[in-house]
């Protein structure tokens, strides 16, 4: 039977508020669908639902007045610890496996050298098994989290997952537009070398619209050279996602921390943040950087802006 302790459960709030909610709005629990969409403007609404159910279990960073989390485990898992319903933004940049196991461009100089893949030494660090299995089991969760009244998603991809991955998106969310990160510089490349990257934004049913209908769909900012932590990606491409698409107060998750440059980008944007990544060196960069921007607003990882004049748009 679907009972209100049933949902209150499921969904990480009082029962008794819960209650009261359905009371004071007549709803019945006769029609489950009818019933549950009729109490999510109220379930969306209750403030810090991700947050304390997180705290539950082991956090690896934590700054309470900011509510900036990050914990190291596997994407999925992560996901699947988080209420239904619970997060406004999701930004995130999959470590892909397939551009790298498939066309090994020179000495696999993407995220390190292949003779060092699964081994302590070099750059090589855990990627996402980008089957199409995986792939839907990890958007399966990031709809589930995404709340359906604010619900945006920012998903990068390389050329090659674009190409393999990017149509199963469409089978979850409502695919809204694919957006060009011009890196500026040119990198590498046998057949035209690689300049850029590209990610898909959707939303989840809703009808949201982004902060600026002026924001193009190309973006300009520099990638980062002779970073500390391999593919690292400049603060301000994940600034301009969480600028047209949030508000204050806003949680912005991203189950591939990586560097946390998406994390530095939520607290520019006055977000909560709560991220994670299954690398022992992601979490001892990501705690060092993060608690070192918010002490002193240095960010010891990126000295400089990566933005070119047109792309300045996005936090002007």
């Amino acid at each position: 039977m679907y009972t209100l302790s049933k949902i209150a459960d499921e969904y990480c709030v009082a029962e008794d508020d819960l209650d009261y909610y359905a009371n004071s709005h007549n709803i019945n629990l006769g029609n489950k669908r009818k019933s549950l969409q009729q109490l999510l403007p109220f379930i969306e609404d209750v403030p810090d639902r991700v947050f304390k159910t997180l705290n539950e279990s082991h956090t690896e960073f934590q700054y309470e007045d900011k509510k900036i989390s990050i914990y190291q485990d596997d994407a999925i898992s992560f996901l699947k610890k988080l209420p239904p319903n619970s997060v406004d933004v999701i930004v995130t940049d999959p470590a892909y496996s397939g551009m790298n196991n498939k066309l090994k461009l020179g000495k696999g100089r993407i995220v390190g050298k292949y003779s060092d893949k699964g081994t302590s030494e070099g750059k090589w660090f855990s990627e996402f098994e980008d089957s199409e299995e995986n792939y839907t089991l990890f958007l399966s969760e990031c709809k589930r989290v995404l709340k359906e009244s604010t619900g945006h998603i920012y998903l990068m991809f390389d050329s090659f997952s674009l190409l393999s991955l990017g149509n199963v998106v469409r089978d979850f969310f409502d695919v809204k537009n694919i957006i060009t990160w011009d890196k500026v510089n040119i990198g590498m490349g046998h057949y035209y070398r690689r300049r850029h990257e590209y990610v898909i934004f959707s939303t989840n049913g809703n009808t949201r619209k982004i902060k600026n209908r002026s924001f193009p769909d190309v973006w300009q900012f520099k990638r980062i050279h002779n970073s500390k932590y391999p593919t690292q990606k400049p603060v301000e491409v994940f600034q301009a996602m969480i600028y047209a698409s949030t508000e204050d107060k806003f949680t912005v998750c991203d189950p591939f921390l990586g560097s946390a440059s998406s994390a530095i980008a939520a607290i520019k944007n006055n977000c909560n943040f709560i991220g994670c990544d299954i690398s022992d060196k992601a979490m001892e960069i990501s705690k060092e950087r993060i608690g070192e921007y918010l002490s002193s607003g240095v960010d010891i990882l990126q000295k400089k802006s990566s933005a070119i004049e047109s792309g300045k748009v996005f936090w002007e």
